[in-house]
């Protein structure tokens, strides 16, 4: 079988991670991939990850199977062209992608099929947004419509720190122009979790829940990231609190994606907030999480490939999946300045000090040149452990975090203390 993953970043090493400990026989293609993916797939450089460029570097590889990481793939229509080739893709196509490519439009579904989730207004101006402003409570929360790295969210403490947020959208435009439009809604109060889930639009089967860190300093400060580090399962999770989200959130999203005639085959992410009312959705992802992907299969046991399969198949009520319960934990190491202005080009020194570790080393902003590990972006490393507790994994990771050295680097201190 041969397997090709689009992306280079942490989710995507640690995807190929998991198909090649399950199917060591595969030949794995990683699209561009990144300084880690070397070990274990074919990297193939990549100028561009248009839809049609992609689906001919699968006809030619004679690709089985593609599998798309990051959202900006899907949401351009990826899996629209690889079906129209009849070639066989993980990932839902561009309509079902709207739910992470728009946050207005995600909002809208959810209020369409009683979903809970904040109260919101959405404006396509400057103006519009100072308007809702004016008569919002402070805090509130203001979301760029469109895909933003994990950097489009503000959680606005006052009516000045709002306007400057405004400013830098349709002003400075750091998004971009392409898309004016924003959500203000409340600020929900509680815990936040990751919840994941397989689906093939029929039916689901959940993974294990994750929670993650996306503010860059300790004690949750700062400006929010992609993810600073992640641990499953939290601590606050239990079967009645599982059975509660299923129902209330799970079940209504599928039975709306049907109702809705939206094909959505792939991995549906809900991002939650644990409230006194209970479970609310803050956003969903169409794709693996990252970093929740670092702790969810290393916890997996049973074969990723035949669950993906599956759902490209529209087969996935004959599936069942099998997961460990040790906990799991990771940290990311990023490049000083990040999620602002950083350097690349540093040289990663350690990483062979720690292979007699037990710890996982997923790369992330890597690459390698001249035999060279070097930072080639934002978030480098994910450094992961499993063990019977959480005490046990955090020395593991911390103590391969302190052999691990680059200039810049940065890290939370504080990840799976809560």
């Amino acid at each position: 079988m041969r397997i090709m993953v689009i992306g280079s970043g942490g989710r995507e090493h640690t995807l190929l991670w998991k198909i090649k400990n399950d199917n060591s026989e595969t030949k794995l293609f990683a699209v561009p991939g990144n300084g880690g993916t070397h070990d274990i797939a074919e990297c193939i450089p990549a100028k561009t990850v248009q839809p049609e460029y992609i689906a001919d570097m699968a006809i030619k590889n004679n690709i089985s199977l593609t599998v798309v990481g990051p959202e900006v793939p899907l949401a351009e229509g990826i899996s629209d062209v690889f079906q129209q080739k009849e070639l066989k893709i993980f990932g839902p196509i561009r309509k079902a992608a709207k739910l992470e490519a728009s946050k207005s439009f995600a909002k809208e579904f959810m209020k369409q099929n009683k979903i809970p989730t904040a109260n919101f207004e959405i404006a396509d101006s400057y103006d519009g947004g100072i308007q809702i402003l004016e008569r919002r409570v402070f805090p509130c929360v203001i979301k760029y419509d469109g895909l933003a790295a994990g950097k489009g969210v503000l959680v606005a403490n006052d009516f000045d720190e709002a306007i400057d947020f405004l400013e830098k959208i349709y002003r400075d435009k750091i998004f971009g122009d392409k898309n004016n439009k924003i959500i203000i809604e409340d600020c929900l109060e509680g815990r936040e979790m990751s919840y994941l889930i397989f689906t093939d639009t029929v039916d689901f089967i959940p993974m294990v829940p994750a929670k993650d860190y996306k503010r860059v300093f300790d004690n949750d400060e700062g400006p929010n990231t992609g993810g600073m580090g992640c641990y499953s399962p939290p601590s606050l999770f239990n079967q009645e609190l599982e059975e509660l989200i299923q129902k209330n959130v799970v079940v209504p999203t599928i039975k709306g994606l049907q109702k809705e005639n939206i094909d959505y085959r792939g991995v549906l992410y809900f991002g939650l907030m644990l409230t006194q009312k209970g479970p609310y959705v803050l956003e969903y992802n169409v794709r693996f999480g990252d970093p929740e992907t670092q702790v969810i299969l290393p916890r997996m046991e049973s074969n990723l490939v035949e669950i993906m399969e599956a759902v490209t198949e529209q087969s996935l009520k004959q599936c069942s999946i099998r997961w460990s319960n040790k906990k799991s934990l990771c940290v990311i190491l990023a490049s000083a300045g990040y999620p602002g202005k950083y350097e690349v080009g540093k040289e990663i020194k350690g990483l062979e000090k720690i292979k007699d570790l037990d710890v996982i080393i997923f790369h992330a902003g890597t690459t390698r040149e001249n035999g060279k590990t070097l930072t080639a972006g934002g978030r480098v490393l994910a450094v992961t452990a499993t063990a019977n507790t959480f005490t046990e994994a955090r020395d593991k990771v911390y103590k391969a975090i302190d052999i691990i050295d680059f200039e810049g680097k940065h890290y939370r201190k504080d990840i799976g203390l809560e």
